[in-house]
């Protein structure tokens, strides 16, 4: 599931900076990441299944491993993960409604922290 217009598609911001607001959102680059693109990701498990939050970006400025990146955010996704082929994000899927309704408050959220900072 693609959520589109939240308004992050239209961010920059400074890598280091996005690291920490993810972070601080729950979701995690990890070593999801090469040198011109980033992912971050939230894991949800509930009694339908696991699912994710994922959260990307690429770099306009810079590359990722040097840590001074400037990232342009493109739309959010949610998947559900099915073992042992990943995660699938097809609109055809069936996400619960409490579940895509977090994952907005928390997209908002996001949002509005980076667009303090965001260039």
């Amino acid at each position: 599931m693609r959520f589109e217009k939240t308004g992050l598609e239209n961010l920059k911001a400074e890598l280091n900076r996005l690291d920490e607001t993810m972070l601080d959102h729950g979701l995690v680059r990890e070593g999801q990441w090469d040198y011109d693109r980033v992912t971050y990701d939230r894991k949800f498990e509930l009694k339908e299944g696991t699912f994710y939050l994922r959260v990307q970006g690429y770099a306009t400025e810079g590359e990722v491993d040097s840590q001074h990146a400037i990232i342009q955010l493109i739309d959010p996704l949610l998947g559900k993960h099915y073992y042992p082929h990943g995660v699938e994000y097809g609109e055809g899927e069936n996400f619960p409604k409490s579940l895509v309704s977090q994952c907005e408050k928390l997209l908002s959220s996001i949002k509005a922290e980076v667009e303090k900072y965001a260039l």
